[in-house]
């Protein structure tokens, strides 16, 4: 006999019966007794059952999906085959994700591509130098700067080894090379072996991006 099952609840019934009223043996007293325990032990079962599914530790099947769509909506979806436990470290590793910051940036798509990203700032003089400073001369730290792109990063991404770049097409990238990490509308559905795709890759800089900045990326 364990808490909340059948018998348990039919012991706790026949406590509450008044003492004398019922023979020591009586069948359809007991038959009641157990057609109320059995109903008492299945709605236990339940109650325990959603009860663990308010938690993201115990959460599981379809509830654990509900519970990232909640935190994430569409950017966090469960890909075909993939375990609870996969997806409550996901999860997890979403909620607690540093965010805001260039570092940010750098961290989820090495996390996501398997490579280190290369980030430049315009604004920022340890990307491009500066006369006088510690870097000096043309090509020693880094690319032109400009104060006409404030709050802008330019990042580009290095698809995982193996990656067919065949179906890339004219819609799918600016005439600059470059595509806003929002800008939906430039994304293919192409997929490397990895299971990376290149909206996962603009959703991800645009998950973690400091709010009012522009990142713009290209995709080698």
């Amino acid at each position: 006999m364990s808490r909340g099952d059948e018998h348990d609840f039919y012991n706790r019934l026949q406590t509450l019966l008044p003492a004398g009223w019922f023979a020591d043996e009586s069948p359809v007293l007991s038959g009641a007794l157990t057609a109320c325990a059995k109903s008492l032990a299945w709605c236990h079962t339940l109650y325990v059952y959603a009860r663990s599914q308010t938690r993201l530790a115990t959460a599981s099947r379809g509830w654990l999906d509900i519970a990232a769509y909640d935190f994430f909506g569409n950017s966090l979806i469960r890909p075909a085959g993939m375990s609870d436990e996969q997806l409550r470290m996901q999860i997890r590793t979403s909620l607690l994700r540093e965010r805001g910051t260039r570092q940010a940036v750098i961290d989820i798509l090495e996390a996501l591509t398997g490579t280190v990203p290369l980030v430049f700032e315009p604004l920022r003089i340890a990307d491009t130098g500066a006369y006088g400073g510690p870097a000096i001369g043309y090509g020693t730290a880094g690319r032109y700067g400009s104060q006409n792109l404030p709050y802008q990063a330019f990042v580009e991404v290095s698809r995982p080894k193996g990656s067919d770049d065949s179906l890339l097409t004219d819609s799918n990238v600016l005439s600059s090379g470059h595509t806003h990490a929002s800008d939906k509308g430039y994304v293919s559905g192409k997929r490397s072996p990895r299971g990376v795709t290149e909206s996962q890759i603009y959703a991800a800089v645009a998950a973690v991006k400091m709010e009012g900045t522009v990142v713009w990326v290209r995709i080698h």
